[in-house]
């Protein structure tokens, strides 16, 4: 699948989802109540400086803790988003490359909280000054040990989910 390039023109790092509206409701495609595929992502305003970005999400509602739902790092600085449906590949021929999720899945994993509760989901994409030397699998924790002192910008975008 494609990664979108990026704006050269923009100034300050933005992210956004043409499928949901920062702090509203993901809609049920994106979720295991509909095809659970990854909804669509733009960004743009990725610093000069950057060498790859990062991007995670994360359900910090979860009962036992947060819940890691998509890896994803080495991404090229000139892209500016994520098309819909992403591919579950682990290495992609740009050099993006996609870690283990906590259901231990590469790529994407949607929403699923318990039913009754209404769960906030990050998306947070990191502009960093390097490429991380890490494998295709590596979890959250790895890519965040290795991207320490390396962050340039960074920027959320959050969507809710309840059954």
């Amino acid at each position: 699948m494609a990664i979108i390039p990026n704006d050269p023109g923009s100034k300050s790092l933005n992210f956004t989802s043409p499928a949901f509206q920062n702090g509203e409701m993901i809609p049920p495609q994106y979720t295991c109540q509909g095809s659970d595929i990854s909804p669509p992502l733009k960004w743009k305003g990725v610093p000069e400086e950057t060498e790859s970005l990062v991007m995670i999400m994360d359900d910090a509602d979860a009962p036992n803790g947060t819940i890691t739902h998509w890896v994803l790092f080495n991404l090229p600085p000139d892209t500016r988003g994520i098309p819909e449906s992403f591919t579950a590949q682990d290495k992609l021929d740009n050099g993006a490359i996609q870690g283990k999720n906590d259901f231990g899945d590469i790529g994407y994993t949607g929403p699923r909280p318990p039913p009754g509760k209404q769960h906030e989901y990050y998306f947070r994409l990191y502009a960093i000054d390097t490429k991380l030397d890490l494998s295709p699998g590596a979890t959250k924790d790895d890519v965040m040990h290795a991207l320490k002192g390396h962050v340039i910008d960074d920027v959320e975008l959050t969507g809710t989910y309840s059954r």
